[in-house]
């Protein structure tokens, strides 16, 4: 049995000091990139062939249209051709090396459309395919399996925005739609990130009034066509995003009534835990992001509650040691 009490403090303070700088090692770092072309919020964001498309959302001059693209490996923005119709609060999904545009708000009266758009990056062309069977925007998105889940969201009831709980899956092989279990706590301007065959749907909030934001993180399984609920994210939050990196959820930023939000929270499925890491330079809502070589990259966003936009480009990343 040891009983040294000299030794026993030493070793205590030797172990929590490993953990503490273990933990300081595993928060992540930042680092800001070339700015987008121009400043935007309540954009989509998402990974087609080693490029990164910025579609849609709000600009100072109103509702944008404007797709634009970096390219990794020159470090250069160009533009596609524009949207169809210009959009904010919508989705963006890559499926077989195409881009799919679906939902989202048009016009300054926040009108819900249930339009799915695919672009063809060797054709250059939008094709408009089979609608969404809900109308709305403010929802998110996640691909498993080659098909594109779209969860929650807002659409009208006469003069007033309220959630719906949908869960509507597309096949861009078939173009057709299913509706699927509906979402056990409906909410817009939540996040959805697909990891290890489920889709996971995180934060948000109620009828489009931030403040209302929620925690909620629940998990759909295809095989099952079943909900669970799962712990909770730390902080309260919507207008966020999300991507999974090193078998974990980050969820970056957001806003309530009071700010923006700088938090970067880790959901891990493993253990039901969550993680604080590394916040963000400046709280942002309504920003895009996608995953690209071990780093997530964030675009636009508004540093202010309700508005505002940003040419914002940085990437977060954890060094291995």
């Amino acid at each position: 049995m040891f009983t040294n009490t000299r030794i026993l403090p030493f070793l205590l303070f030797t172990f929590f000091l490993s953990t503490a700088t273990l933990h300081a090692q595993t928060t992540g770092k930042w680092k800001e990139l070339p700015a987008t072309p121009d400043k935007r919020t309540e954009v989509a964001v998402t990974l087609v062939d080693d490029k990164i498309y910025v579609v849609g959302g709000f600009t100072q001059k109103g509702i944008a249209d404007q797709v634009a693209v970096w390219d990794p490996e020159s470090d250069d923005w160009s533009r596609i051709i524009p949207l169809p119709r210009p959009l904010h609060h919508t989705t963006a999904s890559a499926v077989n090396g195409k881009l799919y545009v679906i939902g989202g708000f048009t016009s300054g009266m926040w009108n819900p459309v249930n339009t799915t758009y695919q672009y063809d990056p060797g054709k250059h062309e939008w094709i408009e395919k089979s609608p969404m069977p809900t109308m709305r925007g403010a929802l998110a998105a996640a691909v498993i399996d080659d098909k594109i889940y779209v969860v929650g969201g807002a659409n009208r009831k006469i003069f007033s925005l309220v959630n719906t709980p949908a869960l509507e899956v597309y096949d861009p092989l078939e173009d057709t739609w299913e509706k699927l279990a509906p979402l056990p706590t409906p909410r817009d301007h939540l996040t959805a990130s697909s990891l290890n065959g489920k889709l996971y749907a995180i934060g948000g909030r109620i009828d489009v009034d931030y403040h209302n934001n929620l925690s909620a993180n629940e998990v759909y399984d295809p095989k099952t066509n079943r909900w669970t609920q799962r712990a909770p994210m730390p902080t309260k939050r919507s207008g966020i995003t999300s991507q999974v990196l090193s078998e974990r959820i980050l969820v970056f930023g957001g806003e309530s009534g009071e700010g923006t939000f700088t938090e970067n929270e880790a959901y891990d499925p493993r253990t039901d835990s969550w993680e604080t890491l590394a916040p963000l330079p400046e709280g942002r809502h309504g920003l895009g992001s996608a995953s690209y070589k071990n780093a997530i990259h964030l675009f636009a966003g508004g540093p202010n509650p309700g508005g505002g936009g940003s040419d914002t480009h940085t990437i977060f990343f954890i060094e291995k040691k």
